[in-house]
This record gives structure tokens, sequence and C-alpha cells, in this order.
């Protein structure tokens, strides 16, 4: 029996995702920048995909970029931005992100303040959420871009993305007014206005994407997330955001992302949103979730038997388990997560014996599933680094089962106990 938790690392693509795709790969398969009938037949496949996309983050199809996936969609967003910033003449441009991103966000970060650009990293509350009045007060007269992900996907916490749009949607908006109330003459240039951009890879199973309700700029996506195909994602860039691509050598989305379009792939997303969008969303859900018990009930249809699932295994393991410290704030995450520190034991030896036992979890993100490191994101929030790699993530999805919880909670107590009775500085800890 294979039992599968690690849906934030990827999902398995859905049967009528691949339907879709399929002609694609045959009949289909011309180049979509070809004039003749069998580019015009791929074409139409990636016209459908991006009025798909467009219809579920409620923007327009023009503002959807195609791209290999949320790594290129995040360095596009932030590398973009901040290039044509520059462009534009300012020299030390100010970026706003927090120390909990991906390093999808992190790298190019820290490779634009090795360039000059000048960056403030946010530091999270110990239930790994951003606190608003510490992103008030990091806003300087040089902050043109604010970055925040929308869902981490070590822990799930849900960060308060709406809400931060409205605090930089009010900041242009004030700005904007005292520039018109000053006579001509004294105005100077027109104010700069900060742009938001979200990574929302990890929320779109969970939450709702509507850009104008989220209030941001640009927003990043991936297909493998939401039971699509590897390889392909988008970028939601807001009409007027100022962009310049960081790939050239081609005239692709609007000269903003050169390369043959992965037609397959895009078909694919799109047909995986248009799934997602056929589930019952709660606007209010990203309100009502923070610290309130009721956020439950705002999870429909498949998202409340994933919460009921996780819910199921966090009290199994707490109550069947010593010495453990559950990471994910409950009241604050996706139904899907649930992250684990068991005292005195090594993450990647319990995720090797479960996996003995064909069960599949992670010590935290794939894309860091080969570093030793201690997780930036548990030593953001406060935990000791020995306790961060103490840690396992359980990420829960759409066909998972009450068998397969029971099947964990009964062999993951005498897995720690037994590494626990191999760690000699265990009795000692504790």
């Amino acid at each position: 029996m294979k039992i599968y938790f690690d849906h934030s690392a990827t999902t398995p693509i859905d049967k009528k995702v691949l339907k879709e795709m399929t002609p694609y790969f045959g009949e289909k398969f011309g180049n979509p920048s070809s004039i003749h009938s069998f580019g015009q037949a791929a074409v139409a496949g990636v016209d459908k995909a991006r009025e798909q996309v467009a219809k579920f983050l409620n923007c327009e199809p023009g503002e959807v970029i195609f791209t290999s996936g949320a790594t290129e969609s995040d360095n596009l967003a932030l590398r973009g931005v901040i290039g044509a910033i520059k462009r534009q003449g300012i020299a030390k441009p100010h970026v706003i992100t927090t120390l909990i991103e991906h390093d999808a966000v992190l790298a190019p970060c820290l490779e634009m303040e090795r360039e000059g650009v000048e960056i403030t990293f946010l530091p999270v509350k110990p239930n790994g959420v951003v606190d608003l009045e510490k992103l008030k007060k990091a806003i300087k007269e040089n902050t043109v871009l604010v970055s925040v992900m929308y869902v981490n996907s070590e822990v799930g916490s849900i960060q308060p993305i709406r809400e931060i749009g409205k605090i930089i949607e009010k900041i242009n908006k004030d700005k904007l007014n005292e520039w018109k109330k000053a006579r001509t003459k004294d105005r100077g240039e027109k104010p700069r206005p900060i742009y938001f951009h979200t990574d929302a890879t990890q929320a779109l199973n969970f939450l709702p994407a509507d850009t104008k309700y989220l209030h941001v700029d640009l927003l990043s996506l991936s297909g493998h997330k939401i039971y699509g195909p590897k390889g392909i994602g988008a970028l939601y860039v807001k009409n007027g955001v100022p962009l310049k691509a960081i790939q050239l050598g081609g005239h692709h989305e609007k000269n903003l992302r050169s390369g043959t379009l992965n037609v397959p792939g895009i078909v694919g997303l799109g047909a995986a949103v248009s799934l997602l969008d056929k589930k019952t969303r709660k606007p209010h859900y990203a309100e009502a979730s923070r610290g309130k018990q009721e956020n439950k009930k705002t999870w429909e249809g498949t998202n409340k038997k994933i919460a009921r699932l996780r819910d199921m295994l966090v009290d199994g393991v707490m109550k069947n388990i010593p010495d453990v410290i559950l990471n994910t704030d409950r009241e604050n995450s996706t139904p899907a997560h649930a992250h684990f520190s068991f005292l005195g034991v090594e993450g990647e030896s319990i995720l090797i014996a479960l996996d003995l036992e064909g069960i599949a979890v992670s010590t935290g993100s794939a894309c860091a599933s080969g570093s030793l490191k201690a997780s930036h994101v548990l030593i953001a929030m406060g935990i000791k680094k020995e306790i961060a790699h103490n840690s396992i993530r359980f990420s829960l999805g759409n066909n998972n089962t009450e068998a397969e919880i029971k099947r964990v909670i009964k062999v993951l107590p005498p897995i720690i106990k037994k590494l626990r009775g191999m760690n000699p500085d265990y009795g000692q800890e504790n």
C-alpha cells in the first residue's frame, strides 16, 4: 500500500487534465507561432487556456504570461519590475519581502541586493505570519515592490494578502492625492506606485485567487501543485505594471517571455484551473481563517474532507507520540498542512523509515530537500536549529483517505520510539 503525503512538493495529474492535453502531443503538434493550420490549431488551445486562467484569476487574458512554472514567474516578477524601474532612472529601488519566502523569491532578492537594490526581509510571528505593522513601518520613499507569499509551503501558514494589498493601495492613493493637491509648479515628478506581488503557488487549491479581491499587481502560480502538469506556470501582470524581460531571443508572450510555447502544458494548466474554478469558493475565507475556529465552515467539498483528515492526523500523532511539536497553526493554515518536530530524531531518518513503510512525506520544501541546512522558515519562526532538524511535513491532497491516516498513526509511533532509542542524547535532553 503506497501512501502519498507530499502534495506540497507536487500533485498527481488529474485524469481529466491529461485527457485535455493528449491531442496536443499528437495531431495538434504545431508551433502556435506558425500561421498555417497546424499552428492555428495549437494557438487555439493556448488561447482557450489563457481565457481559463484569466477567468480563474478574474483578470484580462492579456494579463496572463505563460512560464515554465512559479520559479520563473517569481524571477520575472521581481527582476522584471526592478529592471524596468531601474531603466527609468531609479538608481536604488527598495524591495520588501519576508524571511519565509521560497528560494525562488529569496535567491533573486539576494542577487539584486548584491547588485545595489535595497532589500528588507521582514520577520514573521511564531505562527509564521507577517506582522502588518512591521510591514507598514518598512515602507519607505524608495519602496517600489512588495513580495509576500500567499501560503508557506512548509508549515502552511496563510499570509494576509488581501490586507497587504489594501494597505499598499491606500498608500499609493494617498501619495497621488497629495501630489494632485500641490500647485502644478510645486508638484515635481508624479509619485511612483508600490507594486505588490504574491507567490500563490501553494494557495490555489484552498483560497480565493481573484486578483481584484486580493488587490495584487502580480501573482505567480504553477501547474503541478494543482493537479496539472509539471513545467508550466503563469504570471499575472496587471495592465500598467512595468516589466522588463529577463529572457531574450524571441517575441513570445508580449515580448516578455521568449521561447516556443509549451502547448500541451499550457492546455493542461488551463484545464487544471478550470477544474479548480468549479469548486465552491467563499471570498471571506482568507479573512475568517485568521484566528477563528469557524474558518473550517467555509471549506467546501474536497477541502472540507482534507481538513478533517489533517485534524485526524494531528490529533492521532499528538496523542500517541510524546515530545512532539506541531509547527502548523491550524487556525491559520491550509487544511492540507501538518508540520511536526519530533524531538530527539532527525527528520531525514523519519522520512526514510516512513518511505520503507510505503509512506511518502517531506522534511520541507522539495526544492531544498538535498540541503543539510535547517529550514529557514522554521528558524524565522523562532524555532531552534536542533528542533528544526527534527521536522517532518505531511501535506495532504484530494485522494487521501481515512485508512491512510490510520496507517500513519499506527506505524509512526514505533518508528519514533526506535529512532529515539538509537539516540544516546535523547533521554538527557528530555
